[in-house]
């Protein structure tokens, strides 16, 4: 069974239909929405500013979400894929994203719709990785725009595999 645990007298929350790996950590000032799955080795710890999390997220094996206290919190929207080993910190993520594999996202960081992170960038503090874009490297910087096969493809794919995936784990 996953840790989930209060922190400072707040638990948090989820939707719907969620799943959450045994060896997944959810702390404190976290809120999620339905569908959304945490798999294994993931933490999620609001303890020093809360984090918000819409539908249909997946946080995948080893990934960690974290905040800055009391100046960063992390949001996160609607069918967003956060890969294995990623790192959000202290930032907000918009709808149909994917952050892939390694990446790290830091403080005060946007990434707005229908973008994606590549593995292993890294994207500097306060960037703001505008709509439709693809950023990859160290630091993150734009490398083209989105086209229709990398959203549908891509994005949309992965975060509805992941709730096939998770429905494996509910039988």
């Amino acid at each position: 069974m996953a840790l989930i645990r209060p922190i400072n007298g707040i638990s948090p929350t989820y939707g719907k239909n969620c799943f959450f790996a045994e060896t997944a950590v959810i702390i404190g000032d976290v809120v999620m929405g339905d569908n959304c799955s945490v798999w294994y080795n993931a933490v999620l710890r609001g303890d020093v500013h809360y984090i918000r999390i819409g539908d249909h997220v997946n946080i995948q094996d080893g990934a960690i979400i974290h905040c800055t206290y009391k100046v960063a919190p992390v949001n996160i929207g609607s069918w967003v894929s956060i890969a294995h080993n990623a790192i959000v910190h202290g930032c907000t993520i918009h709808d149909h994203v994917l952050i892939g594999m390694g990446a790290i996202i830091l403080d005060g960081a946007v990434i707005e719709s229908n973008s994606i992170i590549a593995a292993g960038a890294v994207v500097s503090k306060n960037t703001i990785v505008k709509s439709g874009s693809v950023y990859a490297g160290i630091p993150a910087e734009k490398i083209k725009d989105i086209d229709t096969n990398l959203s549908e493809g891509e994005i949309k794919r992965i975060a509805e595999n992941y709730s096939l995936y998770a429905s494996w784990y509910k039988k």
